[in-house]
Protein backbone atom coordinates (compact mmCIF):
# COMPACT_ATOMS: atom_id res chain seq x y z
CA UNK A 1 0.00 0.00 0.00
CA UNK A 2 2.99 2.56 0.77
CA UNK A 3 4.01 2.19 -2.92
CA UNK A 4 0.42 2.13 -4.23
CA UNK A 5 0.42 5.40 -2.11
CA UNK A 6 3.03 7.26 -3.35
CA UNK A 7 2.37 6.30 -6.91
CA UNK A 8 -1.03 8.10 -6.25
CA UNK A 9 0.43 11.71 -5.21
CA UNK A 10 3.30 11.72 -7.79
CA UNK A 11 1.01 10.55 -10.64
CA UNK A 12 -2.08 11.70 -10.13
CA UNK A 13 -1.70 14.44 -7.62
CA UNK A 14 1.57 15.81 -9.06
CA UNK A 15 3.50 16.16 -5.92
CA UNK A 16 7.16 17.79 -6.80
CA UNK A 17 9.60 14.85 -6.77
CA UNK A 18 10.84 16.39 -3.42
CA UNK A 19 7.90 16.26 -1.52
CA UNK A 20 7.50 12.80 -3.23
CA UNK A 21 10.98 11.95 -1.35
CA UNK A 22 10.20 13.24 1.90
CA UNK A 23 6.63 11.62 1.93
CA UNK A 24 8.57 8.17 1.36
CA UNK A 25 11.35 8.55 4.22
CA UNK A 26 8.48 9.74 6.54
CA UNK A 27 6.68 6.47 5.91
CA UNK A 28 10.08 4.05 5.71
CA UNK A 29 11.10 6.22 9.54
CA UNK A 30 7.34 5.65 11.19
CA UNK A 31 7.38 1.66 9.57
CA UNK A 32 10.56 0.77 10.93
CA UNK A 33 9.39 2.41 14.62
CA UNK A 34 6.64 0.11 14.33
CA UNK A 35 8.58 -3.12 13.24
CA UNK A 36 11.04 -2.57 16.30
CA UNK A 37 9.29 -1.84 18.99
CA UNK A 38 5.61 -3.07 18.30
CA UNK A 39 6.75 -5.87 15.76
CA UNK A 40 4.27 -4.56 13.56
CA UNK A 41 3.89 -5.13 10.10
CA UNK A 42 -0.06 -4.91 9.05
CA UNK A 43 -1.58 -1.89 8.56
CA UNK A 44 -4.44 -2.62 9.82
CA UNK A 45 -3.19 -3.41 13.40
CA UNK A 46 -1.29 0.31 13.60
CA UNK A 47 -3.62 2.39 16.45
CA UNK A 48 -3.44 5.58 17.85
CA UNK A 49 -1.24 5.44 20.93
CA UNK A 50 1.59 3.74 18.81
CA UNK A 51 1.22 6.72 16.60
CA UNK A 52 2.01 8.97 19.63
CA UNK A 53 4.57 6.64 20.68
CA UNK A 54 6.03 7.49 17.54
CA UNK A 55 5.76 11.23 18.00
CA UNK A 56 7.27 10.93 21.75
CA UNK A 57 10.33 9.36 20.35
CA UNK A 58 10.76 12.16 17.69
CA UNK A 59 10.55 14.73 20.20
CA UNK A 60 12.55 12.61 22.25
CA UNK A 61 15.26 12.97 19.55
CA UNK A 62 15.06 17.08 19.58
CA UNK A 63 13.40 16.95 16.41
CA UNK A 64 11.69 20.34 15.55
CA UNK A 65 7.98 21.04 15.98
CA UNK A 66 7.83 21.87 12.12
CA UNK A 67 9.46 18.93 11.31
CA UNK A 68 7.06 16.78 13.03
CA UNK A 69 3.73 18.77 11.71
CA UNK A 70 5.33 17.51 8.69
CA UNK A 71 5.70 13.71 9.25
CA UNK A 72 2.31 14.04 10.79
CA UNK A 73 0.57 15.43 7.78
CA UNK A 74 2.35 12.22 5.22
CA UNK A 75 -0.11 10.03 7.68
CA UNK A 76 -3.07 11.83 7.62
CA UNK A 77 -2.27 11.47 3.79
CA UNK A 78 -1.52 8.36 3.98
CA UNK A 79 -4.62 7.17 5.81
CA UNK A 80 -6.78 9.36 3.84
CA UNK A 81 -5.98 6.87 0.57
CA UNK A 82 -6.08 4.06 3.07
CA UNK A 83 -9.50 4.79 3.90
CA UNK A 84 -10.58 5.33 0.47
CA UNK A 85 -8.84 2.06 -0.79
CA UNK A 86 -10.79 0.01 1.61
CA UNK A 87 -7.42 -0.86 3.27
CA UNK A 88 -8.70 0.10 6.85
CA UNK A 89 -11.82 0.64 8.72
CA UNK A 90 -10.62 3.58 11.29
CA UNK A 91 -8.39 6.75 10.51
CA UNK A 92 -5.99 6.42 13.80
CA UNK A 93 -4.95 10.19 12.88
CA UNK A 94 -8.35 11.62 14.25
CA UNK A 95 -7.21 11.04 17.72
CA UNK A 96 -3.47 12.80 17.13
CA UNK A 97 -3.35 15.72 17.85
CA UNK A 98 -0.40 17.67 16.35
CA UNK A 99 2.07 19.98 18.52
CA UNK A 100 1.72 23.69 18.26
CA UNK A 101 4.36 25.37 16.01
CA UNK A 102 6.51 28.28 17.60
CA UNK A 103 5.67 31.42 15.84
CA UNK A 104 8.72 32.70 14.04
CA UNK A 105 8.90 35.94 12.44
CA UNK A 106 10.37 35.85 8.76
CA UNK A 107 13.68 37.46 8.64
CA UNK A 108 14.41 39.98 6.16
CA UNK A 109 16.57 42.51 5.04
CA UNK A 110 16.47 46.27 5.63
CA UNK A 111 15.51 48.45 2.74
CA UNK A 112 18.96 50.70 3.12
CA UNK A 113 20.72 47.35 2.97
CA UNK A 114 18.84 46.32 -0.34
CA UNK A 115 20.07 49.51 -1.85
CA UNK A 116 23.38 49.03 -0.75
CA UNK A 117 23.97 45.59 -1.68
CA UNK A 118 21.88 46.34 -5.35
CA UNK A 119 23.38 50.27 -5.85
CA UNK A 120 26.76 50.02 -4.98
CA UNK A 121 28.02 46.42 -4.12
CA UNK A 122 30.33 45.73 -7.41
CA UNK A 123 29.68 42.49 -8.97
CA UNK A 124 32.44 40.46 -10.85
CA UNK A 125 33.10 41.09 -14.43
CA UNK A 126 31.38 39.60 -17.50
CA UNK A 127 28.82 37.00 -17.85
CA UNK A 128 29.05 36.10 -13.88
CA UNK A 129 28.69 39.34 -12.45
CA UNK A 130 25.75 40.38 -14.52
CA UNK A 131 23.88 37.26 -13.89
CA UNK A 132 24.82 37.21 -10.07
CA UNK A 133 23.39 40.95 -9.55
CA UNK A 134 20.22 39.73 -12.09
CA UNK A 135 19.47 36.71 -9.76
CA UNK A 136 19.60 38.68 -6.99
CA UNK A 137 17.37 41.35 -8.17
CA UNK A 138 14.87 38.83 -9.54
CA UNK A 139 14.72 37.33 -6.35
CA UNK A 140 14.21 41.17 -4.65
CA UNK A 141 11.81 42.73 -6.98
CA UNK A 142 9.37 39.43 -7.66
CA UNK A 143 9.50 37.25 -4.41
CA UNK A 144 9.93 33.94 -6.53
CA UNK A 145 11.43 31.05 -4.63
CA UNK A 146 14.54 29.05 -4.92
CA UNK A 147 13.45 26.34 -7.22
CA UNK A 148 11.26 28.76 -9.56
CA UNK A 149 14.32 30.75 -10.28
CA UNK A 150 16.46 27.87 -10.96
CA UNK A 151 13.77 26.03 -13.44
CA UNK A 152 13.16 29.53 -15.36
CA UNK A 153 13.45 29.35 -19.11
CA UNK A 154 14.03 32.20 -21.51
CA UNK A 155 10.21 31.61 -23.33
CA UNK A 156 8.64 32.56 -19.57
CA UNK A 157 9.73 36.48 -20.25
CA UNK A 158 7.23 38.12 -21.98
CA UNK A 159 8.80 41.39 -22.92
CA UNK A 160 5.63 42.96 -23.96
CA UNK A 161 3.38 42.54 -20.99
CA UNK A 162 6.63 42.75 -18.94
CA UNK A 163 5.64 39.23 -16.80
CA UNK A 164 7.35 36.46 -16.07
CA UNK A 165 5.75 32.85 -15.97
CA UNK A 166 6.55 30.76 -12.98
CA UNK A 167 5.73 27.29 -12.55
CA UNK A 168 5.07 26.81 -8.65
CA UNK A 169 4.37 24.40 -6.18
CA UNK A 170 1.77 21.90 -7.56
CA UNK A 171 2.62 22.96 -10.74
CA UNK A 172 0.39 26.10 -10.48
CA UNK A 173 1.80 29.21 -12.86
CA UNK A 174 1.60 32.47 -12.44
CA UNK A 175 2.54 35.86 -13.90
CA UNK A 176 4.63 38.50 -11.74
CA UNK A 177 4.94 41.63 -13.64
CA UNK A 178 8.47 43.34 -13.53
CA UNK A 179 9.66 46.74 -13.74
CA UNK A 180 11.25 48.81 -16.56
CA UNK A 181 14.47 48.71 -14.83
CA UNK A 182 14.46 44.45 -14.78
CA UNK A 183 13.61 44.71 -18.52
CA UNK A 184 16.58 46.49 -19.53
CA UNK A 185 18.41 44.22 -16.91
CA UNK A 186 17.13 41.22 -18.24
CA UNK A 187 17.46 42.41 -21.84
CA UNK A 188 21.05 43.06 -20.98
CA UNK A 189 21.71 39.42 -19.40
CA UNK A 190 20.29 37.64 -22.29
CA UNK A 191 22.59 39.44 -24.98
CA UNK A 192 25.78 38.99 -22.66
CA UNK A 193 24.52 35.13 -22.55
CA UNK A 194 24.00 34.87 -25.74
CA UNK A 195 27.15 36.72 -27.42
CA UNK A 196 29.03 33.62 -24.62
CA UNK A 197 27.25 30.81 -25.02
CA UNK A 198 24.57 30.64 -27.27
CA UNK A 199 20.76 30.27 -27.85
CA UNK A 200 20.30 28.26 -25.14
CA UNK A 201 16.21 27.39 -23.52
CA UNK A 202 17.67 27.69 -19.66
CA UNK A 203 17.12 30.92 -18.76
CA UNK A 204 20.33 31.20 -16.58
CA UNK A 205 23.56 29.61 -16.82
CA UNK A 206 26.59 28.54 -14.98
CA UNK A 207 30.07 29.76 -15.92
CA UNK A 208 30.37 26.93 -17.91
CA UNK A 209 27.07 26.95 -19.93
CA UNK A 210 25.21 24.84 -17.89
CA UNK A 211 21.13 25.09 -16.29
CA UNK A 212 22.35 26.86 -12.98
CA UNK A 213 21.64 24.46 -9.76
CA UNK A 214 20.02 25.21 -6.41
CA UNK A 215 23.72 25.09 -4.34
CA UNK A 216 25.25 27.41 -6.88
CA UNK A 217 22.47 30.24 -6.20
CA UNK A 218 22.18 29.79 -2.59
CA UNK A 219 25.83 30.13 -2.43
CA UNK A 220 26.16 33.47 -4.58
CA UNK A 221 23.32 35.17 -2.91
CA UNK A 222 25.06 33.82 0.91
CA UNK A 223 28.03 35.61 -0.64
CA UNK A 224 26.49 38.92 -1.62
CA UNK A 225 23.97 39.49 1.41
CA UNK A 226 27.40 38.46 3.83
CA UNK A 227 28.58 42.18 1.98
CA UNK A 228 25.22 44.07 3.70
CA UNK A 229 24.01 42.26 6.44
CA UNK A 230 25.50 40.12 9.48
CA UNK A 231 22.44 38.18 9.51
CA UNK A 232 22.85 34.15 10.41
CA UNK A 233 20.31 33.21 7.70
CA UNK A 234 21.05 34.54 4.06
CA UNK A 235 19.62 32.65 1.77
CA UNK A 236 16.97 33.31 -1.23
CA UNK A 237 14.19 32.40 0.94
CA UNK A 238 15.62 35.73 3.18
CA UNK A 239 15.01 37.73 -0.37
CA UNK A 240 11.47 36.39 -0.83
CA UNK A 241 10.63 37.53 2.74
CA UNK A 242 12.40 40.92 2.07
CA UNK A 243 9.89 41.45 -0.92
CA UNK A 244 6.88 40.44 0.58
CA UNK A 245 8.13 42.39 3.95
CA UNK A 246 8.98 45.57 1.54
CA UNK A 247 5.81 45.27 -0.33
CA UNK A 248 3.31 45.24 2.54
CA UNK A 249 5.69 48.22 4.31
CA UNK A 250 4.96 50.42 1.48
CA UNK A 251 1.08 49.63 1.43
CA UNK A 252 -0.04 46.43 -1.24
CA UNK A 253 -2.70 45.01 -0.10
CA UNK A 254 -1.99 41.71 1.57
CA UNK A 255 -3.84 39.21 -0.95
CA UNK A 256 -2.13 40.79 -4.01
CA UNK A 257 1.02 40.16 -2.05
CA UNK A 258 -0.28 36.62 -1.81
CA UNK A 259 -0.89 35.92 -5.44
CA UNK A 260 2.54 37.17 -6.50
CA UNK A 261 3.69 34.74 -3.94
CA UNK A 262 1.96 32.12 -5.13
CA UNK A 263 0.30 31.24 -1.22
CA UNK A 264 -2.36 29.02 -1.81
CA UNK A 265 -4.37 30.28 1.44
CA UNK A 266 -3.80 33.90 3.14
CA UNK A 267 -2.77 32.74 6.27
CA UNK A 268 0.41 31.79 5.05
CA UNK A 269 0.88 35.48 3.63
CA UNK A 270 -0.50 36.99 7.24
CA UNK A 271 2.78 36.04 8.75
CA UNK A 272 4.14 39.50 7.13
CA UNK A 273 1.90 41.51 8.80
CA UNK A 274 3.52 40.44 12.13
CA UNK A 275 6.32 41.93 11.25
CA UNK A 276 4.73 45.28 10.14
CA UNK A 277 3.03 45.18 13.82
CA UNK A 278 6.51 44.62 15.80
CA UNK A 279 7.88 47.87 13.42
CA UNK A 280 5.39 50.08 14.50
CA UNK A 281 5.25 48.91 18.01
CA UNK A 282 9.23 49.56 18.14
CA UNK A 283 8.54 53.14 16.41
CA UNK A 284 6.00 53.30 19.17
CA UNK A 285 7.93 52.64 21.89
CA UNK A 286 11.15 54.58 20.74
CA UNK A 287 8.51 57.88 19.71
CA UNK A 288 6.45 58.32 22.42
CA UNK A 289 6.98 60.10 25.72
CA UNK A 290 4.40 57.30 27.59
CA UNK A 291 5.39 54.18 25.50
Amino acid sequence: MKERFLAYIQFEKRYSPHTVTAYRNDLEQFFSFLDVYFGIRDIAEIDHSMIRSWLVRLMEDKMSTRSINRKLTTLKSFYRFLLREGAVEQNPMLRVVSPKNPKRLPVFVEKDKMNILLDETEFDEGFPGIRDKLIIELFYSTGIRLSELVNLKESDIDFHQDTIKVLGKRNKERLIPFSKKMEVMLKSYLAEKIKVFGDTQALFLTDKGRKIYPKMVYLKVHRYLSTVTTMDKKSPHVLRHTFATHMLNNGAELNAVKDLLGHASLSATQVYTHITIEKLKRIYKQAHPKA
